[in-house]
């Protein structure tokens, strides 16, 4: 909020509400998000620290899990252990 008050809001005069929340909209979509580096995600702009996310989310998702099954090793892609008679659930995470 500081910056937004201080690089856009402050800095402009508005004619009426309806051209302040186009100015904010635009600020956010143009420059805060797109250009604007943040120091808490590593000097990244907020585009480019989502979309390293969702490249890591989808290179995750493929991580295959090995199961030991006797003297043989299983892989598995699914952490449920489904098949595997020797895999153990994690417990629950919801709070009680």
């Amino acid at each position: 909020m500081k910056t937004l008050k201080r690089e856009e809001i402050y800095a402009n005069q508005y004619a009426n509400l309806e051209q302040l929340r186009t100015n904010i909209e635009e600020f956010l979509e143009r420059y805060y998000n797109r250009q604007r580096l943040h120091s808490a995600l590593g000097y990244r702009t907020p585009e480019e620290f989502e979309q390293q996310n969702r490249q890591q989310n989808r290179a995750d998702a493929s991580t295959k899990f090995v199961v030991n099954v006797g003297n043989e090793e299983r892989a598995s892609t699914s952490m449920t252990g489904e098949g595997d008679s020797n895999a153990v659930p994690s417990p629950d995470p919801s709070p009680c």
